[in-house]
């Protein structure tokens, strides 16, 4: 297992990185955007080393007495799934959510890269290419991160249709693929090493093959174009969250970019209600992020019930009940998705997709609710909470203390927490988190529609009723309900002038 360290020297490697509003960044290890989250990634794999943290990041030592980071073991058997998920929940609480790709993440993307290539009965070579790189980013703990391969606006736009496409096969050979183009948005690929991305469009255009490929960040001709940064401010203590957990969400452009064969898969359409897809083990990720979210929600309304002198308010008590429940029923869907697994066509344990699908319908159903009761919580406190630094001038700091402290509790301490609450349902982060999955995720609809398309007791329920009426009924078949179509994607119309 790599340390934080080396993963940090591993950045320093000539990628070509653009932050919009920031410019080119020369080292993503140092520079005031990348740098507080590669820091984070650092102590990812640190961790790791932390005696502390080992009995719920590693494996059972095995016959030799070796242990693995968890993280980074495809999950066989149904215990292996729950330990897998209890790591990966434990983690992202200590992000409050924020930290939605960790390199455990690209663990997942090559376990179901590695499972379509034998859903798909593809040839010995794709399957062992996609087994040997599951098995490199196990041992190496290399970080891998996924892009859908989505064009951009301007690519829509084009007034010849041949030309709406994001990505083009500029050349192929025995020993790999040329590819140029532009994709659309995914998370990040400034702080990634490998990036695996699946296309929507067929490679050459028209020969109904869709090449997906692995690339290094750091291929020549490619280069990373991040969105700005989130607002925050500079101090810490009023950015607690903000300033250390910014993933900035990515676009890649690519000019003449070689991949090897050796990473190049033949994949097939994207269709989100698929079972078993190349995001199966990432959607259980992601909904163990948005618990997390969820959760670290509560607690600091929780914290701000005791402190803000509210708990035995019968309203406050109400709020917090409703976001208990909220937050259990995740978390028991969560259980079920473990408890009651699927087998991969690879072998390996997989989360049941409709449990998952469940929990991740609650989060997203609940969330904007979730942020108003802990907006309303504090009262006006929440928007007027000073900053550490206002107590530097001592008539100031006895005012505040007047103004904020009290009950057991010092005007700093409420002002910590009240600066906490703001940048969690507040801030420009919580923006961007709202704003990425409803695009990334495809938003409530399109979870929705999994369900519907995953769930498989349609015929049963239906003529279940057979036997509480007093006539004779047909036999209904309700199978159509399971091959609903994903929603066609919104298309800008193309205009010309004349």
């Amino acid at each position: 297992m790599r340390t934080g360290a080396d993963y940090k020297e591993s950045l320093r490697d000539g990628r070509d990185v653009w932050v919009l509003g920031e410019g080119a960044v020369d080292d993503v290890t140092t520079h005031p955007a990348t740098s507080g989250m590669v820091d984070e990634y650092a102590a990812w794999y640190d961790r790791h080393f932390d005696p502390q943290w080992q009995e719920i990041l590693l494996t059972l030592p095995d016959e030799s007495g070796q242990r693995h980071p968890l993280a980074l073991t495809p999950p066989r058997t149904p215990d292996d799934l729950k330990r897998m998920g209890k790591q990966i929940s434990a983690v992202h609480f200590l992000t409050g959510g924020n930290m939605t790709h960790t390199p455990g993440y690209g663990e997942l993307i090559a376990l179901g890269l590695q499972n379509v290539m034998k859903r798909l009965d593809n040839s010995s070579e794709d399957i062992q290419a996609a087994e040997e790189y599951l098995e490199h980013i196990s041992s190496s703990g290399r970080f891998l991160t996924y892009a859908g391969g989505g064009p951009l606006i301007g690519t829509r736009l084009r007034s010849d249709e041949s030309d709406r496409i994001a990505l083009k096969l500029v050349s192929e050979t025995a020993d790999g693929i040329t590819v140029s183009g532009k994709i659309q948005m995914h998370t990040s690929t400034p702080f990634a090493e490998d990036l695996l991305i699946s296309t929507r469009n067929d490679m050459p255009t028209g020969s109904g093959r869709f090449l997906w490929f692995i690339v290094p960040v750091n291929a020549p001709g490619l280069r990373v174009v991040s969105r700005r940064a989130a607002a925050r401010h500079k101090n810490p203590f009023l950015s607690p969250l903000s300033g250390r957990f910014d993933e900035l969400d990515s676009m890649v452009w690519m000019e003449d970019v070689f991949i090897p064969r050796s990473r190049v898969f033949t994949g097939e359409p994207p269709n989100r209600n698929r079972k078993q897809s190349l995001v199966s083990w990432m959607l259980w990720h992601h909904s163990y992020g948005w618990l997390a979210k969820a959760e670290l929600s509560l607690g600091v309304a929780l914290a701000l019930a005791e402190i803000m002198g509210l708990k035995d308010n019968p309203q406050t008590v109400e709020q917090l009940v409703e976001m208990t429940v909220n937050v259990q029923t995740t978390r028991t869907c969560m259980t079920a998705a473990e408890l009651d697994p699927e087998t991969s066509v690879s072998g390996h344990a997989l989360p049941n997709q409709i449990h998952v699908a469940a929990a991740g319908i609650n989060t997203l159903r609940v969330r904007q609710r979730m942020g108003e009761i802990l907006r309303g919580l504090p009262g006006s406190s929440l928007i007027n909470a000073p900053a550490d630094t206002d107590f530097a001038d001592p008539v100031m700091a006895a005012e505040l203390e007047d103004a904020f402290g009290g009950g057991g509790y010092t005007a700093m301490q409420r002002a910590a927490l009240l600066q906490l609450a703001w940048d969690q349902v507040s801030s420009g982060l919580d923006g961007r988190e709202a704003a990425f999955e409803l695009h990334a995720s495809g938003g409530l609809d399109s979870w929705r529609r999994q369900l519907g398309a995953w769930f498989e007791r349609y015929n049963e329920l239906a003529n279940g009723v057979h036997d509480f009426v007093s006539v004779d009924l047909p036999s209904m078949d309700l199978t159509s309900l399971q091959e609903i179509e994903s929603a066609p994607r919104r298309m800008p119309q193309v205009t010309t002038g004349g």
